[in-house]
């Protein structure tokens, strides 16, 4: 540039005049890039940083930590990656190696058979039923000061995890996250806030959290839920196939579970064992007998053996039902699934229920606009490459047949920049520590 410099203003400038001007603008020209350009140090703490944060997506992917790395290392793809990014894959793995050197988290403390009374009391008068996963006992509850809501969450690392939005009344919210933020950092941790929906980002925003999406989940309103008319076609055709074929489907209430538990235990091994997976916890129902029995249990029969099932929380005011523990035997047959959530649907609409939550489509519904935060772009590129990891198309696309409306979900956390050792606080809880989390 200073050479240009010198040509436009050589006809108007001497020889000497237009030196001194261009070794100056050289130097100063110098110094900004010495002062924007990083040094060693920045570049590999940045590196460590980049993958630790991708590596730790894992909390919504339910990858193994591991595969991930070395299936994009090494597997013959068509990713084409620079040097530069191999370093930051090696210092990632790095990284995240000396995290995962932390413990298996604690099993908290059971609460009290009082406080979990209280819980189950406040669940009925609320109408969010995934809230019922309270009843796993494998979180903490702190209650509002006037105990008409609750917080459920787990220790993991420097992070007090909470699980959903406070569950109650909304008016107790503001003061229960600020005990409950208050009270983490007195214990030396963070609050993050896990899977919260639209209506809880106000308190956050007002206890100085910020959210990042997580993905969108898929509500069926059951007032206009109906199998009638052409866009059901494909769906009404799967679902005969498979009665044709022998599959029945029935509703066992929780008088009858205890009957079959031994089979349904029997099945969920088998579906474990099929996907080299260990039992998970905190935001997903594991099964434990006296939980699954409960509640009502669908199952699914071929020649009177159960080979699908999966159990039901609601709410007893007949708002809204979620569909939690879900296992089935491989390979039975492809209309299967179809076949188990459209009878759950129609029976729940038969019962009064308003809506039927069927869960995360994680990465979902990402915003890219060029005002549209960083970690947006990133889970979008995520999301559109990485079938290799995770099935993301096919979760969004087998959701999406039943027509639901996607509703955001978020994290909410304190502090600036990439979420990475929240998400892979959590990421230990929901595994059950790095034996699980290595295990899919």
């Amino acid at each position: 540039m200073a050479d240009f410099a010198h040509e436009t203003d050589s006809s108007l400038l001497s020889e000497d005049a237009t030196v001194r001007p261009s070794n100056a603008f050289a130097a100063i020209w110098q110094a900004v890039v010495d002062r924007l350009t990083p040094d060693r140090s920045t570049l590999l703490f940045l590196g460590v940083v980049s993958l630790t944060a991708l590596l730790s997506l894992y909390v919504f992917l339910e990858e193994q930590l591991v595969s991930i790395v070395w299936r994009f290392v090494l597997a013959d793809s068509s990713i084409h990656a620079s040097a530069a990014f191999a370093l930051c894959l090696a210092m990632g793995t790095v990284a995240a190696g000396r995290l995962a050197r932390i413990s298996k988290p604690a099993a908290p403390q059971a609460p009290s058979s009082d406080d979990m009374a209280q819980a189950i009391a406040i669940l009925s008068a609320q109408p969010n039923a995934s809230a019922g996963l309270v009843r796993l006992g494998d979180k903490k509850i702190l209650f509002s000061d006037c105990r008409t809501a609750f917080i459920m969450y787990a220790r993991s690392g420097r992070s007090w995890a909470a699980l959903f939005d406070p569950v109650g009344c909304p008016k107790a919210w503001p003061g229960l996250v600020m005990k409950f933020m208050s009270a983490a950092r007195r214990d030396g941790c963070r609050a993050v806030f896990y899977q919260v929906s639209p209506d809880f980002l106000p308190c956050a925003v007002e206890a100085g959290l910020k959210p990042y999406k997580l993905g969108e989940q898929a509500v069926v309103d059951l007032t206009r839920f109906d199998l009638k008319g052409g866009a059901w076609l494909k769906l009404r055709r799967s679902i005969n196939r498979a009665e044709r074929d022998g599959l029945q489907f029935s509703m066992l209430t929780a008088d009858e579970v205890p009957g079959v538990l031994d089979e349904l235990l029997t099945v969920s091994k088998t579906w474990l064992e099929a996907q080299n997976a260990s039992e998970k916890g905190f935001s997903l129902g594991t099964f434990q007998p006296q939980y699954v029995a409960a509640g009502p249990v669908a199952v699914i029969r071929l020649e009177g053996r159960i080979v699908a099932f999966a159990n039901i929380l609601s709410t007893s005011s007949k708002g809204d039902a979620f569909i939690d523990l879900m296992r089935h035997v491989p390979n039975t047959h492809r209309g299967m699934m179809d076949l188990l959530f459209v009878r759950i649907m129609e029976h729940a609409k038969a019962q009064g229920f308003q809506t039927l939550n069927l869960g995360m489509a994680p990465l979902a519904g990402l915003s890219t606009h060029r005002k549209a935060p960083l970690w947006n772009h990133i889970g979008k590129h995520v999301f559109n490459n990485g079938e290799r990891f995770y099935n993301f198309r096919g979760v969004l696309a087998f959701k999406s047949k039943f027509d639901p409306e996607w509703q955001p979900r978020y994290l909410a956390v304190s502090g600036r920049g990439m979420p990475v050792a929240p998400l892979f606080d959590i990421t230990m809880l929901i595994g059950g520590g790095l034996k699980g989390v290595l295990r899919r």
